[in-house]
């Protein structure tokens, strides 16, 4: 009750904000992010795009990747009217297409330019059951597994950077407080849905893909420390907001919902404060592993914080990645091999 009290008059965390913060008030006692490059995913729109406003009126330099140019387009003429100095970069990437994941991290990479800053927010919400052409369930392929090898891509070139520069790099992974939603055996479940062997479940297919994400942060953090880069990783919970992740349900319901949740409801710059400020602010330098919601450390659900978990989908989800690029049949041809590699204890290492 008191949390609730709390979220819902805006009362300040430790951190000096709290659920009413916006993100350009989190980011004004940040440093000149005129020496950043930040890749920011979903950024054509709502929290990504409020994100991506956010940091480049404070300096940094965008790479804005995007499925369609000509949203991405619009986001950066929107941003550049505001901020006419802003340098904005706009590459492709469908990211639940594996190797539209490998092209875009190949394109960057070949521009030479820095990295500190990885932004993992784009979301989607199916509502009917699909497949991505990699033979993954679509919620879980994009909202995390892209993401996964995304930043496994990219990870050298920030840890380099960091190196190179002394800024230490930062990734944030945009979850959910929805992944505490979801019990019981993910990769098991992921698998059932994916060949269509129960009844789809957009909801609990959306928790999932969330608490993915919590612990991918959490094994990343443990492997970046076994690295001794200087590199930090953090996982948000943005907050309840009305963006174009309802697109696909409009209506008389979702409207009457929404109404009826309007005291909850945080607005985009609301929203987007706990990402700039896991992005940006002095506070989080050296934290990593964590999970914030309105802009305060906090708690993951029970799933969230199991290592072993963490652990096993780290295993499954290089194989799944490997098994992509290899051009094989993902979660139906390979099953018994993955359910294998779920249940191998091997030692955690280092990311390659």
């Amino acid at each position: 009750m008191l949390e609730t009290v709390r979220y819902l008059i805006g009362s300040a965390g430790s951190s000096g904000f709290g659920s009413k913060s916006t993100a350009e008030e989190v980011t004004e006692a940040c440093p000149d992010l005129r020496s950043i490059t930040a890749i920011i995913t979903g950024a054509t729109s709502g929290i990504g795009e409020e994100t991506a406003r956010v940091l480049a009126k404070r300096g940094a330099r965008l790479v804005l990747p995007a499925r369609s140019l000509k949203a991405a387009e619009e986001t950066k003429a929107r941003i550049t009217e505001e901020f006419p100095g802003a340098e904005i970069i706009i590459l492709p990437l469908d990211l639940s297409s594996l190797s539209s994941v490998r092209s875009f991290s190949f394109r960057f990479l070949s521009l030479r330019l820095p990295l500190n800053l990885l932004i993992n927010n784009a979301g989607k919400f199916s509502h009917e059951h699909a497949i991505s052409e990699d033979g993954v369930e679509m919620t879980f392929a994009t909202n995390y597994l892209g993401h996964f090898l995304l930043t496994k891509l990219l990870l050298d070139k920030m840890v380099e950077t960091a190196r190179e520069t002394g800024i230490q790099g930062r990734i944030v992974n945009v979850s959910s407080s929805i992944h505490g939603w979801f019990s019981g055996d993910g990769i098991q479940y992921l698998h059932l849905i994916t060949l269509n062997k129960i009844p789809y479940d957009a909801t609990r297919a959306y928790a999932l893909s969330k608490l993915a994400n919590v612990l991918h942060t959490k094994e990343l953090a443990g492997r970046l420390k076994d690295m001794d880069a200087n590199v930090v990783v953090n996982c948000v919970h943005p907050g309840i907001v009305r963006t174009r992740l309802t697109r696909d349900r409009e209506g008389f319901l979702t409207d009457l919902v929404f109404f009826l949740a309007s005291k909850l409801l945080k607005t985009i710059s609301q929203a987007a404060a706990t990402t700039c400020y896991a992005a940006a602010h002095p506070k989080v330098s050296g934290v990593t592993g964590k999970y914030f919601a309105d802009c305060n450390e906090a708690t993951a659900s029970k799933a969230g914080c199991s290592a072993a978990e963490a652990a096993r989908l780290w295993r499954v989800s290089e194989a799944l990645a490997a098994e992509a690029g290899a051009g094989g049949g993902v979660i139906g041809a390979h099953r018994d091999r993955d359910l294998d590699v779920q249940e191998d204890s091997g030692d955690k290492g280092v990311v390659e």
